[in-house]
């Protein structure tokens, strides 16, 4: 469907203009109907004026026609037009005429285009008319006459005496006496129309942005579905109960609705991307410790049957421990590997310290090292050091070189409290509530997978994480609780 021009204009200049526009439609047909009350009203008071002046001058023209009185009969139709002032000036009659039984002039106020002894239906089709009308009719009785397609209308009125029709009186009337009062009412309807609308114009636009400013507001926010789901909470619409509050509803519901099946997706493409990574990790796992279980049992055998000496014993113990390093190192590093967890011991918190200070070391940094569990504890020690490692290794990544880096493991109110810290660039507030999503990183070197496997695993546990981040100084601290 092809659409107007009108369409596309904002409701805050559609409501004010529709405004105009009702308010002209409704004064032209308020001005119009008035007009042709009017021009009823007029009708209706020169019809009364001319049947009461005709029956006054018909009853003064019995004599000068009973004694062909001429002069006197040209004074009396003469009188109404030397009378002014008020209505009865607007009313008095364009002509008058005064004939006797066959309709030949016996006076008139026009005598040149009147002549005595004339008829007059002769010269104008106007008087043929009136003659018809009173031929036609009963002789004795007033009519009005208007001939059609005329610009005039007549008053016809008998002159009787002693019930002897003498003539007729025919007051001629020009329908331009109604002009004047249709053009003084058309001038005041157009003035009050004017006025109406200067005070209406402010209050529609007024009106027109209360009504339209949760309208535009909702189309902003409708535009910017587009391009990024805007928050619900933060899209500036009316609460109301009304139709635009309930669109408005509707429209934060369909947000809400929308950005949990974003989440979805994300978090659907996130796990297939984990599963991949989980495949993958395995799989090294398992090519990697393969190999490094071949080589511990072949050194185990070769101690027990090949009778070292003192110096290839100590030899096969430095290959044994690195070896036994190497395999704790993949464990640790790749979450997928399917080890086994046994409880955590203050030895696996010191292994964490030995892998992280080869990376603390390569940036010369102030390592603060605290590990004041003292015994087993019922947490499995896989997922612990695997917290461990990915925090220590962050912190370290985040500091310049000379940087400060503290850990501090403890067993408190029946809850391990692993705490880490460092003095690097701190985390941005506005990235803080996505630190902890798959591939959420701003650094060339990490993938943005620790966070969020360390976060998981403390889900798993059952635990509690806690982030503060300000210029010098950015901490976690976890919270375990024990079984």
């Amino acid at each position: 469907m092809k659409l107007t021009p009108l369409a596309d204009i904002s409701l805050r200049y559609k409501i004010p203009l529709r405004v105009i526009i009702l308010v002209i439609v409704t004064a032209f047909f308020v001005t119009a109907s008035m007009v042709f009350r009017e021009h009823d009203e007029s009708r209706r008071d020169l019809v009364a004026h001319a049947a009461g002046l005709g029956r006054v001058l018909a009853d003064t023209l019995t004599t000068p026609l009973i004694h062909d009185d001429l002069w006197r009969a040209y004074e009396v139709v003469r009188s109404p037009q030397r009378r002014s002032g008020g209505d009865f000036e607007t009313l008095s009659a364009a002509s008058v005429v005064v004939m006797d039984t066959e309709f030949r002039t016996f006076v008139s106020t026009q005598p040149a285009r009147y002549p005595l002894g004339s008829n007059p239906a002769q010269k104008e089709a106007d008087f043929g008319h009136v003659q018809s009308a009173v031929g036609a009719g009963d002789s004795a009785t007033q009519r009005l006459v208007e001939p059609p397609a005329s610009d005039h209308l007549y008053m016809v009125t008998p002159i009787i005496a002693d019930g002897v029709l003498l003539g007729h009186l025919v007051l001629g009337y020009s329908r331009e006496v109604f002009i004047p009062r249709l053009h003084n009412l058309v001038t005041r309807s157009v003035l009050v129309t004017l006025l109406v609308l200067g005070v209406l114009l402010p209050l529609s636009a007024w009106w027109a942005r209360r009504l339209a400013d949760p309208l535009v507001q909702l189309a902003e926010a409708m535009d910017q579905v587009t391009t990024q789901l805007p928050d619900p909470a933060a899209v500036p619409l009316l609460a109301t109960g009304d139709e635009i509050g309930r669109l408005a509803q509707a429209f934060r519901g369909m947000l809400t609705g929308l950005r949990e099946k974003q989440q979805l997706e994300q978090h659907m493409l996130v796990a297939e991307r984990l599963a991949a990574v989980g495949r993958l990790s395995a799989g090294i796992a398992h090519e990697i410790n393969n190999p490094l279980g071949g080589m511990l049992n072949a050194l185990n055998t070769f101690r027990r049957h090949g009778n070292p000496d003192a110096i290839t014993e100590k030899t096969i113990s430095l290959l044994e421990r690195g070896l036994t390093q190497i395999r704790h190192t993949v464990a640790a590093l790749l979450v997928e590997a399917k080890i086994e967890s046994h409880p955590l011991t203050p030895e696996d918190i010191e292994d964490i310290h030995i892998l992280v200070m080869a990376a603390a070391d390569k940036k010369l940094a102030n390592f603060v090292w605290h590990n004041r569990v003292t015994e087993a504890v019922p947490l499995p020690s896989t997922l612990v050091r695997q917290i461990l490692l990915n925090l220590l290794l962050n912190a370290v990544q985040a500091i310049d070189d000379g940087g400060h880096v503290e850990c501090d493991t403890r067993v408190e109110d029946q809850r391990l409290v692993i705490l880490v810290e460092n003095d690097g660039a701190h985390i941005d507030e506005d990235r803080l509530p996505y630190l902890f999503e798959p591939f959420s990183t701003d650094r060339p070197e990490g993938n943005g997978l620790g966070l969020w496997v360390t976060y998981q695993i403390v889900q798993q546990l059952q635990g509690d994480l806690e982030v503060d981040s300000r210029p010098g100084l950015t901490r976690f601290v976890i919270e375990l609780p024990l079984p």
